[in-house]
């Protein structure tokens, strides 16, 4: 439970004294640490008198910490000044109401030995690798107590430069720059002096020509489509971590090159090559560029799509082709029957006309439902959709995160059969952040991303990136954007975002989003995988935290026993 609270409020750090991210921590005898944890986790107690105890485990059994000189606990700090080999152990953090203890935060914390010919510990450092040419930051670790704290940096044990600030500023790297670099922070107490050091190894390598690789739905591979639909191939090259000058890459229809797009929608050949853009995903860079099919003819379907790329008197190419696939929302003999009738009846096209397009969506849902078609059996997948959204906890989050933790679910999941992946509910701790994040979204469907203007977070923003890199590159996941609050600026988001589709946000309208019958959850079913569904009964509706009146209108006018 401790780790489940820890993912939850990491984002605390920026405000509260940096806290240990691991459970499990290194530090040098001699020096000045602290353990502690976000004093948020504790909101989940809500008794009014309770206590904390900080505990080591001994022989097996956990021994209360009793507090000297040396060892201090405060609030929810526990902190060595300084640190021995015997402070070796495990710790936890335990909350206590008189009657029952329930453990806030482990520990395992590993006191090194100190190297006297040395001014840091092997054992003890991180490693740094950059290439030359390129600015970087070396930032020293906060375990600070004052401002106005002392910091001086040394390279291999050496002073360096008289540097006294937190971070050491390379504008241009060069192989001389590598090294061991220690920053030693000077702290004051009660008229003695302690310490804390921070030692990275950096190692600056000259720079290498990046292999290109080009990336684009797969090689040599055929996409299925029907006759009269739009179809938007991406074609995308990697330029590796900086920009490349010389690199070009452009269309080919058999053999020969298609007309530019005008952005004039009447005048807008049938096919036609967007310009190029540049994309940045965390810190590869990519050129990208879109060619865009009106409507797939039969001609299409002999024609070769080759993508090329050349960069470095290099030259590589990836061809496309379309077939016919099978029958996704709407039958062609719907389509054909409505054209013939355009022609026999005009008026009566008309109105059927302006009725699918008025109610296209409310169709699809139906004839799904109708037809019980199930697009999830046998794709490998495990979950319907990966839900991303803003972690903090600050009251104006507060109802964002339960809009994804309660409402969401409570509708799709357990009215409609679909299957979520909501990472503080679903996800096991003890992993690697990043590493589950990329693993449960290549487990999904599709990636929900509820949108606000505090969106872009440490661990928000990297499951952005990663799903605009599998739905522009690898073209594996489709991304859902709900737009919870309007957004009057998307400046601050990444430039791929531009890139998907209009179509694929639903906007939340407060109260006339509530009825299971609003346009938002249509809309939002319908980016959804097709899965057979039937609504619950009136009863499950009532169960929805909405207020009285929210409440009201969400039921209202439902039939509740009826398939969707």
């Amino acid at each position: 439970m401790s780790l489940i609270f820890f993912l939850m409020f990491v984002i605390e750090a920026a405000t509260e004294k940096l806290c240990p991210l691991r459970a499990s921590i290194d530090v040098l005898e001699g020096e000045y640490f602290f353990l502690c944890y976000f004093e948020s986790m504790q909101e989940h107690f809500q008794e009014e008198a309770y206590t904390i105890n900080w505990y080591k485990e001994n022989a097996g059994k956990q021994q209360l910490i009793k507090e000297t000189h040396r060892i201090v606990s405060q609030r929810n700090l526990l902190e060595f000044w300084p640190a021995e080999l015997s402070d070796s152990g495990n710790y936890s953090a335990i909350h206590s109401n008189g009657k029952q203890n329930f453990t806030i935060q482990k520990w395992t914390l590993s006191v090194l030995e100190r190297n006297k010919s040395s001014c840091f510990n092997k054992n003890h450092l991180t490693t740094e690798i950059k290439n030359a040419g390129t600015g970087h930051l070396l930032k020293c670790s906060d375990l600070s107590v004052n401002e106005n704290d002392i910091i001086a940096w040394y390279k291999d044990c050496k002073n360096y430069k008289n540097e006294t600030e937190r971070e050491l500023d390379f504008k241009t790297l060069t192989v001389e720059h590598s090294g061991i670099y220690t920053c030693k922070i000077l702290i004051h107490r009660e008229g003695k002096t302690y310490y804390s050091t921070n030692t990275i190894k950096l190692i600056v390598k000259e720079d290498a020509p990046e292999a290109t690789t080009l990336e684009i739905v797969g090689r040599n591979e055929e996409i299925q489509t029907e006759i009269g639909k739009e179809e938007i191939l991406n074609c995308t090259g990697f330029l590796g971590y900086c920009m490349q000058e010389d690199a070009s890459l452009y269309w080919l229809i058999n053999q020969t090159f298609p007309e530019k797009c005008t952005g004039i929608p009447e005048k807008e050949p049938s096919i036609c090559e967007e310009e190029s853009k540049i994309l940045q995903l965390g810190n590869k860079v990519y050129v990208t560029r879109l060619l865009r099919i009106k409507k797939v003819t039969d001609e299409d379907m002999n024609r070769n799509f080759t993508c090329m790329f050349q960069m470095d008197e290099q030259t590589q190419t990836k061809i496309v082709k379309l077939k016919k696939g099978k029958t996704h929302d709407l039958p062609v003999h719907i389509f054909t029957t409505a054209m013939v009738l355009a022609v026999l009846f005009p008026c009566v096209a008309v109105a059927v006309i302006f009725f699918c397009a008025m109610f296209r969506i409310d169709l699809v849902l139906f004839y799904r439902n109708v037809c019980r078609r199930d697009d999830t059996a046998g794709d490998g997948k495990e979950y319907d959709a990966f839900v991303s959204y803003l972690k903090d906890c600050v009251s104006s989050t507060e109802e964002e995160r339960e809009f994804a933790l309660k409402i969401l679910p409570m509708i799709l999941e357990e009215n409609f059969g679909y299957k979520l992946c909501i990472f503080e509910r679903d996800i096991c701790p003890g992993g690697a952040v990043v590493d589950d994040i990329h693993s449960f979204i290549d487990k999904s469907r599709r990636l929900i991303i509820i949108l606000s203007q505090n969106y872009v977070s440490d661990r928000a923003i990297y499951e952005l990136e990663s799903g605009l890199h599998k739905a522009l590159v690898e073209r594996k996941t489709k991304i859902i954007l709900i737009e919870y609050k309007p957004i009057s600026d998307y400046s601050f988001f990444p430039e791929s975002l531009s890139l998907l589709p209009s179509k694929r946000v639903v906007k939340w309208k407060k109260d006339n989003s509530l009825s299971v019958n609003s346009r938002f959850w249509k809309n939002l079913r319908y980016l959804m995988p097709a899965k057979p569904t039937k609504i619950n009964t009136k009863e499950h509706y009532n169960n929805l935290d909405l207020g009285s009146e929210g409440a009201k209108q969400w039921t209202e006018g439902c039939d509740f026993d009826a398939p969707v």
